[in-house]
């Protein structure tokens, strides 16, 4: 029994109130309670029914909904938000709101959840009705019939999008008789498998490696829009009847708008103005009320409620005046939304209860029970135990219950200690804990504050929002930078580490000897061509570099000049790294001051922090301190990019220094961030003992003077400057740590005098261009870096609009911003017209302030107009791409951007980071001007920008642009120009080495080593993955196998995402395990020649010779000379050629003497198996002209097949587990699993079983010729 269920019925309130409902005595009124007393009411009365609860506001609604989500430990509430009506024609629109919506409505209809809490404006918005809602959502069952085309015809239908890769939700994709989808109502997408028309099995997959990862029996998935015509012959129809219909002086614009609408929806582009034909989609307006006919409505602070729907109805009727005018929208239209007198009547013709703080003035609404009650609301516990302890100790003395809310998993058992050891009978929550007087439990999570119930003596205490961080799934996957290099495109630039740089033109299938293999195509300078084997793709990697492709030279196939430059960025490369490890050393010797651990001052500093911390702040964290208590100077560099909370890592460690009694200097580039940095840092410290002090241009010489003297006196703690700061006249006493903000804005002179005059003293570097985390790694073993790549948790997705450049839309959107007191940022980016520019938006808007900012501006215009920017003096800044790197104003929530196809991806990307960075839903506007000709590149870009607007992930295009940035800024210039010269991909490879050679490493193994050419089918067929850029992506891990455990993992990724691999794929994975293991023994390739294999070395020991001879008598030659190679005869093609010979050659390689062949019988004891096994002595047993397959295990010889006729892919494995075996049929099989014993078989399906799983052995594929294991 959940505790907190317990104490609400208790609570005579509650009864009284279930008692109304129960009776029909309703309306009735409760005052006297508070948000969690609310939430609390909410989850007890939905035991009895659902419940709809109307808030003032969507940030109550979602403290609402996290509180009875906490309670219930379930998911129990979800939130309905407004959803953005859209009336005028867009190119693009995000819909995550009306995900959201959708989401709700489905749960409830489930009933997986029981109460939908909404703000007011959200209830009074039309919605898709509760037919329609099961009409086009359907049921996926394991075993069940499913066409795939049915299927996408109503997935379409429904609005989902097709895409190659499902990363979002509402997106779907298919490949062969694979379905991946992602529900609107689901945290995780879905792969579906078919067997013909049969649902073969439905599972879970993890959107960021695309694997499977739970089975489940049946999916539901509901539409994905909320006004859906089943068809377009449909809405067409529909709408060309409403154009007809059309009368009054402005019938020619909204007919003009209409047969608009009617083009986009005939070429079967999903409308992005849908909302604007709600009425004629269906007859009559739904709304959330109607999904709780039976349920019952809570109202939380009536009047509020009426407010503020009064409020968003006045902003929808001003916002369509315009619309009205334009003829977007008229009188046929009307009715999408409820007014407030038709809410109110369906408010009390619901079962209602209506809580309210206190009494108040009931608007007319005649209640048939008022309930006064005594509850109290409780501040939240700040983090110190003492505090707790006497909290506690007094509640218990008065006979209450009470119930904790504090620490995480790890800190819940040290709290409970504490607590007993105080006297206290505290002991952790459980299911079965029952309210006792004087018993306190403690259990992990927050509410949005604490509650006391004198009636029935129970309390609850809970932490505050920042302690309590629950563990997020991190977005981060290692690999992700890879795949953010692999989406090459046909003409992009290359690189092939043993030729240069070179153009990539496509994948081509050529057949030789009847055998088909992949080619690459590389075009160089003049008319060289280059083909690369598929498999030797992890040669080839995209050409990355600083400049735009236009400007890099292309190499000439077998010139000098590539490898000159290679050797040149070698040498280079080296020398940085001699440099920097010296440097390093040096760093360490020096002495420095070890800070003390952190105490409950520091922790209480921490608890104030109002957001919470994203995984990589607590790790960065982390390491800063673990720094500062090493005696040795510190010098960490902290990257993120702009708004991802590095400023609050840093205060951090400035208190934690200041605890020690020492001073802090912050340095910043402008005096304008030293203003912001300062105002920040003195609300942070505002309850702490700290004097904060800035000097830069905004204090006059009287009082640098007397700044200067006090940081000398060391009264100031903390000091926040600009260059002021490194001046001679400026002593301090006692220096602890020095903080550098924005060090990408310093120069290298400027840097070097910091670190003269610091010596000794700790220092942080924080710099705003994000870092690659593939040069972090390199760089970790000489450059103390933290990174912070995760985002601040989203407190709401920006609202994104691709548009058409339109001035009064535009008009409309500023307005609508200034209305509720927000401001502006329209980016204009031409230096010239910027004045034309702000002129214009001032005759359209007189009454707003506009200003102008752009980079040619002298530093101290821009400082003062950043200034009115941040103290709310200035309504619109018309600016260029200048606040990139500007300051964080947290209240312009709009952003307008012209041209948007003319700025890259990343810019945009940044650009959209600017604004939604405050609890308000934030609205970002993409405008293009229709030209005669939109460029190829443009186009592409806005494509993106548009597919990026609907699921915001295209975040990994602008990922590549930033890698960029950031390796110029943390390399030097000189190093640039090197990176530049072979490409980001290359460079790394390079540095990697050096750095390998610097510490003494052992080199990483290249893929040079070794080259295979051999007569098999290796390539991947289109119709197992039509999308390009998947099938690169799959080649380049192919590529990468370096041994059994990652072709195995390679292969069941292929199965988990493309079905069953054909035998091309496989031949494929075959030839990169060959080539990898070949490169490890030496051999530097293996080239087929008619029947003949040659296999080069580098070497040949006399022995190895021998012992070939021994194992093959004549059936081998051995050639010396410039290239040595061994070449065996007799060869059957068909890629089976010789494991046999690989057995010998590495026995002999290994060894370099001859191994005796034994041969073993049923139950013979075989020599213990491990890591170091090599295959010889299995030799005979394993022969490829024998065809047996064996079974050993624990050490013996279970049993031996002959097999005549097979072919022969993949080596059979030997492990401490036991070895399994090779099949040639069915009945093989039943006969190997009727004698092997402890074999446990999962069967997938019946129809399907080419898939067991040995528990006792490997994974094991099987499919109708061979095994691979």
């Amino acid at each position: 029994m959940n505790i907190f269920y317990e104490m609400a019925s208790r609570l005579g309130f509650y009864k009284d109130v279930k008692n109304c409902l129960l009776k029909g005595f309703t309306p009735c009124a409760v005052t006297g309670v508070s948000n969690i007393h609310k939430a609390q009411t909410a989850m007890a009365l939905s035991r009895l029914s659902p419940c709809l609860v109307i808030c003032d506001d969507e940030a109550s609604a979602i403290r609402m909904t996290g509180d009875i989500n906490e309670m219930a430990g379930e998911q129990l509430a979800c939130v309905f938000p407004a959803k953005d009506l859209n009336f005028a024609y867009m190119e693009g629109v995000s819909r995550e709101y009306e995900h959201k919506r959708l989401e709700a409505l489905s749960l409830i209809t489930q009933g997986k959840c029981k109460i939908i809490a909404a703000s007011m404006e959200a209830c009074l918005q039309g919605t898709i009705p509760q037919d329609k809602l099961k009409e086009f959502s359907f049921e996926i069952k394991t075993g069940g019939e499913l066409s795939l085309e049915e299927l996408t015809n109503k997935l379409l239908a429904g609005g989902y999008t097709r895409t190659d890769q499902v990363e979002g939700q509402a997106q779907f994709s298919v490949r062969g008789s694979i379905a991946d989808i992602f529900p609107v109502q689901e945290s995780r997408p879905v792969r579906i498998e078919l067997w013909g028309d049969e649902v073969d099995s439905i599972s879970y997959f993890d959107p960021e490696s695309q694997r499977r990862t739970d089975p489940i029996d049946e999916i539901t998935v509901f539409p994905a829009l909320e006004i859906i015509f089943p068809d377009t012959d449909d809405l067409v129809a529909k709408l060309e009847a409403l154009s007809k219909s059309v009368r009054g002086s402005r019938t020619d614009k909204i007919r003009t708008n209409i047969s608009r609408d009617i083009e986009t929806a005939q070429s079967g582009i999903t409308l992005t103005n849908l909302d604007k034909y709600y009425t004629v989609c269906y007859d009559k307006l739904t709304t959330v009320f109607d999904y709780f006919e039976s349920g019952v409505c809570l109202v939380s602070e009536y009047t509020n409620c009426i407010e503020k729907g009064k409020a968003a109805l006045a902003q929808l009727s001003e916002d369509m005046k315009l619309l009205y005018e334009d003829g977007i929208l008229f009188r046929k239209l009307e009715g999408f939304y409820l007014d407030i007198p038709q809410a109110e009547l369906k408010i009390t013709q619901m079962k209602s209860v209506f809580l309210d703080s206190f009494m108040r003035s009931n608007n007319g609404v005649k209640f048939k029970k008022l309930i006064n009650t005594d509850c109290r609301q409780t501040a939240a516990w700040g983090g110190n135990i003492i505090n707790l302890e006497e909290e506690l100790k007094n509640l218990c003395s008065q006979g209450y219950c009470t119930v904790v809310l504090a620490g995480s998993e790890k800190t819940l058992p040290i709290i409970n200690k504490d607590l007993n050891d105080a006297g206290i009978s505290a002991e952790i929550l459980t299911e079965d804990s029952e309210i006792i007087k004087g018993k306190v439990y403690l259990r992990t999570g927050c509410l949005s504050g604490g509650f006391d119930y004198p009636d029935i003596g129970c309390a609850a205490i809970t932490q505050m929002k920042a302690m309590s961080a629950k563990k997020r799934k991190s977005r981060h996957k290692a690999g992700e930078e890879i795949k953010s290099l692999s989406d090459i495109q046909t003409g992009d630039l290359v690189v092939h580490a043993m030729y240069g740089i070179g153009r990539f033109s496509g994948i081509k299938n050529i057949e030789t000897n009847g055998v088909t293999k992949d080619y690459i195509t590389i075009k160089y300078a003049g008319t060289d061509v280059l083909y690369v084997p598929v498999t030797q793709l992890d040669l080839v990697s995209r050409y990355i570099g600083p400049r735009d492709d236009g400007a890099v030279k292309l190499n000439k196939l077998n010139s000098m000049e590539w490898t000159k430059t290679r050797n040149k960025v070698k040498s280079a490369v080296k020398d940085m790294a001699e440099e920097l490890t010296k440097l390093y050393a040096q760093r360490q010797m020096a002495k420095g001051f070890a800070f003390s651990p952190d105490n409950d001052w520091q922790a209480d500093f921490e608890e104030r922090f109002d957001y919470q911390e994203t995984d990589d702040q607590l790790r960065s964290i982390q390491e800063i301190k673990s720094d500062m208590e090493k005696p040795s100077p510190m010098d960490r560099l902290l990257c993120g990019d702009v708004g991802f909370g590095k400023t609050e890592v840093a205060l951090r460690a400035a208190f934690k220094c200041m605890l020690d009694n020492k001073q802090v200097a912050i340095l910043v580039p402008t005096t304008v961030l030293a203003w912001q940095h300062y105002q920040t840092a003195i609300k942070r410290f505002e309850h702490f003992p700290v004097k904060v002090e800035l000097l830069s241009r905004f204090r006059k010489p009287k009082e640098q003077q007397q700044i200067i003297r006090e940081l000398n006196r060391g009264t100031i703690d903390l000091i926040i400057g600009t260059h002021r700061l490194v001046q001679k006249d400026v002593k301090f006493k006692d220096l602890g740590l020095v903080i550098i903000d924005e060090e990408q804005r310093f120069g290298v002179a400027h840097k070097e005098k910091f670190k003269e005059t610091f010596k000794g003293v700790d220092v942080l570097t924080l710099s705003a261009t994000p870092i690659p985390r593939t040069l972090n790694m390199a760089m970790s073993g000489i450059r103390d870096m933290s990174v912070i790549e995760e985002p601040p948790m989203d407190r709401h997705p920006v609202q994104t609009y691709v548009i058409e450049h339109n001035m009064g839309v535009i008009a409309q959107a500023i307005s609508k911003e200034l209305r509720r007191g927000g401001q502006v940022y329209y980016i204009h980016n031409r230096v010239e017209t910027i004045m034309m520019t702000a002129n214009k938006l001032q005759e359209m808007l007189p009454d707003a302030r506009i200003a102008f900012a752009h980079g040619q501006m002298p530093e101290e215009e821009l400082s003062e107009i950043w200034r009115q920017l941040c103290d709310r003096e200035i309504d619109i800044l018309v600016c260029t791409t200048i606040i990139e790197t500007g300051v964080d104003v947290p209240n312009v929530n709009t952003l307008i951007i012209e041209d948007a196809d003319r700025l890259g991806l990343s810019q945009l990307y940044q650009l959209r980071g600017r604004v939604g960075r405050s609890n308000r839903r934030a609205f970002a506007y993409f405008t293009f001007r229709r030209g005669k000709v939109l460029t190829e590149v443009a186009a592409k870009r806005l494509d993106a920008i548009r597919e990026f607007t609907q699921f915001g992930s295209g975040f990994r295009i602008a990922l590549r642009d930033l890698e960029i940035r950031g390796a110029g800024s943390i390399l030097s210039g000189k190093q640039h120009g090197h990176m530049e010269a072979v490409g980001y991909d290359m460079y790394l490879r390079l540095l990697n080495e050096a750095i390998a050679e610097q510490k003494g490493e052992a080199l990483p193994p290249s893929p040079e080593d070794c080259l295979v050419d051999i007569s098999i089918d290796a390539f991947i067929p289109d119709h197992y993955i039509e999308n390009l850029s998947q099938r690169i992506d799959c080649y380049r891990k192919i590529a990468s196998i370096g041994n059994e455990e990652d072709s195995r993992d390679v292969i069941d990724e292929l199965i988990d995402r493309y079905g069953d691999p054909p035998k091309s794929v496989l031949g494929l994975v075959n030839v990169a395990l060959t080539r990898n293991t070949a490169s490890k023994l030496g051999i530097k390739e293996i080239t087929q020649r008619g029947d003949k294999v040659l296999f080069f070395v580098k070497t040949a020991e006399v022995e190895q010779i021998q012992a070939l001879y021994g194992a093959y008598k004549n059936r081998i030659r051995f050639f010396d000379g410039e290239k040595p190679y061994f070449q065996k005869d007799d060869i059957k093609v068909g890629g089976y050629v010789f494991e046999e010979f690989y057995f010998n050659l590495e026995n002999a390689m290994m060894s370099k003497a001859g191994s005796d062949k034994k041969t073993y019988h049923v139950g013979d004891e075989v020599p213990a198996v491990g890591d170091s096994f090599k295959y010889p002595e299995y030799f005979d047993i394993l022969s490829v002209e024998d065809g047996a397959a064996v079974l050993i295990r624990d050490g013996k010889v279970e049993d031996i097949q002959k097999i005549e006729d097979y072919r022969y892919v993949g080596l059979p494995v030997v492990d401490e587990r036991g070895m399994a075996l090779l099949v040639k049929s069915r009945a093989d099989l039943e006969k190997f699993l009727a004698e092997a014993k402890e074999v446990t078989v999962e069967k997938r399906s019946e129809v399907h079983n080419k898939w067991f799983r040995f528990e006792t052995y490997r994974k094991v594929v099987c499919t109708d010729n061979f095994w691979v294991i």
